[in-house]
């Protein structure tokens, strides 16, 4: 991460890379070497679904503290030692040691995504991450990506984890303005009493961040809150507060030293805690939980900074964690897209064995990068590297070119769909298995309104997964079909729901009764069961199908909805529900709701419910057909028919055709 600012306990300026020039005769403090290993670290294994690392997205947060005592360390030294603060010459250091990294891993990311991405918007969506991250907004990006059911649902953007890199940079560019804008309230201001304005003002814009996260806070704005540079301005005014106290107080250690010593081992425990238990959706995060981990990362920091020979500062100087440390900007710049590339299906491999073969992938490629290309940068002589004007020159050509190259490397976005929603097999993003063509969005097979004379009217009732069928299904002679889908909600009501492992809400349905009265179709089709599958909350407790009283809740609502759809003398065929492989868990297991005997379940209770409502009622064996070896799969008969492991491709629905033709024609006969 970007936080590799500085060593801690240099005399003067540092060099990007967090050592001191020779000259100024200052040593890096191996400990914060440490603590930044511990934090990506933290990081590897949240994002690796280690069990005991649930709370390890909050290194982040960890390198958000470091950031700001560091840069703020050195704002103060530099204005100490020169009686001001070179902002041209803090751009350019900072620009030389984050940008070549980062726009080499775009770059890459960029050319290796086509050949690995299932879906065109993920890959149409990567042309707007691009720029976002090199120019180091991705954070708004993410908040402001989209809200509809497909991105709700959708994977993380291959570039997500350069939210954290936006609001570092953010705050490179705007800090040093704070800090030098404070110095010239005055111009008397000297010493202790000109560190005190200042940390009154790092105190005053940290409750303006605290208000904003307690004001955008709410069950819909987890993301607007976890992304805001507003909101997670906290975790590095923390630390440019203990910067600013650590400078007051310097020659005065020893008076302090016992009352930092507790803080620190109380802050140890709050960080064991928080990293191993506290989930992203939990409430407590916002913001008590992120500022509770913001301040124990502080009371560590302060304590090995004050207390080189201490207990905790000797543990994290450990060679390894020292070493980790020094390579935790390109270990947390390659990780997710090496994550996300080396996955169960590619590897064969789960569990221990793949979150070692992904990390060791990661320290080779974060070294790699360290050696080749972050450390020559640095250390170049060039004159247009150590010039400010001409560096920040070069790096704002250099971002200009790597965005071009990056963003014609990735094909054209989807096209839209009825009714102004993307296409399904753009919008629904899965595991890579192969770059495909999603293909033109074809016509509804019949206007409702207007349905051909004597065809068979059909009305098909379901989730996204029937939308994705109904809209890509090519004109069938003889059958007027009526939608009746709605994406993201099944027969099972009541929130909230696991998905993907996340907290989400339920959708209402769409008014059965009322199609049915209104269409007065032939054949009714209820294609429902990826939202039973899942895990949700029921009568006050977490549940599934295959316990008990879930199973007699779902089976009413079945009973339920076939006799709204029989009301009429229609036939009623239910659709059995195929075999899905949406993603991985982060330790490369699958989702609950993608495991096969849940599916197997639902699917004996449709067969249960048609065979004891006699001839009205028919099994539909989608399920069958798509799956015809009883097991998930991607093509049929050579045809790729699942566009993201659950909904269908344009290709599938036009080879599903002739068989859902005949099926639906000889239900009505």
């Amino acid at each position: 991460m970007s936080g590799d600012v500085g060593g801690g306990k240099c005399s003067a300026v540092a060099t990007g890379n967090g050592t001191c020039r020779p000259s100024d005769g200052g040593d890096r403090i191996r400990a914060l070497d440490g603590l930044r290993g511990l934090a990506v670290a933290a990081v590897l294994a949240h994002h690796g679904g280690v069990s005991w690392a649930r709370g390890g997205f909050l290194g982040v947060d960890a390198f958000f503290v470091l950031s700001g005592y560091l840069i703020t360390t050195l704002l103060l030294r530099e204005r100490t030692r020169t009686g001001g603060i070179a902002l041209a010459s803090f751009w350019a250091r900072r620009a030389r040691r984050l940008l070549p990294a980062l726009l080499v891993m775009v770059l890459v990311v960029c050319l290796v995504a086509p050949h690995l991405m299932m879906s065109s918007s993920d890959l149409a969506g990567l042309r707007g991450d691009v720029p976002a991250a090199l120019l180091y907004v991705a954070n708004w990006r993410m908040i402001f990506r989209g809200t509809d059911y497909f991105t709700q649902t959708a994977e993380p953007s291959l570039l997500q984890h350069t939210w954290s890199l936006g609001i570092e940079e953010q705050f490179y560019i705007v800090w040093p303005l704070v800090v030098i804008a404070v110095m010239r309230v005055s111009q008397a201001c000297r010493g202790r009493a000109c560190t005190m304005l200042l940390l009154i003002s790092v105190c005053g814009i940290a409750a303006s961040s605290a208000l904003c996260t307690a004001v955008s806070r709410g069950p819909a704005d987890v993301s607007r809150v976890y992304f805001g540079s507003d909101t997670r301005a906290l975790a590095l005014l923390i630390g440019c507060a203990l910067a600013v106290m650590l400078t007051r107080s310097a020659g005065h250690g020893a008076r302090h030293r016992s009352l930092l010593t507790g803080a620190a081992a109380v802050g140890t425990v709050a960080l064991a805690w928080l990293w191993s238990h506290v989930d992203g959706t939990e409430p407590l995060l916002y913001p008590g939980g992120l500022l509770a981990g913001s301040l124990a990362t502080a009371a560590v920091l302060a304590h090995v900074v004050t207390a080189a020979g201490s207990l905790v500062a000797r543990i994290l100087s450990l060679r390894a964690l020292v070493l980790l440390g020094r390579i935790s900007y390109g270990v947390y710049l390659w990780h997710w897209p090496l994550f996300v590339w080396l996955d169960a299906e590619r590897t064969g491999l789960g569990g221990p064995s793949l979150f070692g073969l992904r990390v060791a992938a990661t320290v080779l490629v974060a070294t790699v990068s360290f050696v080749v290309i972050e450390l020559p940068v640095q250390r170049s002589g060039l004159l247009l590297l150590r010039r400010p004007i001409p560096a920040l020159g070069a790096s704002v050509l250099c971002l200009t070119l790597v965005a071009g190259v990056a963003i014609s490397a990735l094909p054209s976005g989807p096209r839209s769909g009825p009714s102004g929603v993307t296409a399904q097999e753009d919008t629904a993003t899965g595991p890579a298995q192969g770059n495909r063509s999603a293909g033109p969005v074809p016509s509804r097979p019949t206007d409702p309104d207007h349905p051909a004379g004597g065809a068979v009217s059909t009305v098909i009732m379901g989730d996204s997964i029937a939308w994705s069928l109904i809209h890509y299904l090519p004109p069938s002679p003889g059958v007027a079909v009526h939608d009746v889908t709605r994406q993201g909600c099944g027969l099972a009501l009541g929130s909230p729901y696991r998905y993907f492992g996340t907290l989400h809400n339920v959708s209402r349905q769409s008014d059965l009764r009322q199609a049915v009265d209104h269409h007065d179709p032939d054949v009714v089709v209820l294609f429902f069961g990826r939202w039973e599958t899942m895990d949700r909350e029921h009568d006050g407790r977490w549940t599934h199908i295959g316990e008990k009283t879930f199973d007699a809740y779902l089976r009413a609502q079945l009973d339920r909805a076939a006799d709204t759809a029989a009301a009429r003398g229609a036939r009623v065929l239910l659709a059995t529900e195929p075999y899905n492989h949406r993603g991985e868990r982060p330790d490369g297991g699958v989702w609950p709701e993608d495991r096969p005997e849940r599916v197997d379940r639902w699917n004996r209770m449709l067969r249960q419910v048609a065979a004891e409502k006699g001839r009205g009622v028919e099994i539909l064996d989608l399920g069958s057909r798509l799956c015809p070896k009883g097991a998930f799969t991607w093509q049929v008969d050579g045809v790729r028919v699942r566009s993201d492991g659950v909904h269908l491709t344009p290709e599938g629905a036009r080879w599903l055709q002739p068989w859902l033709t005949s099926q639906l024609k000889g239900a009505a006969r």
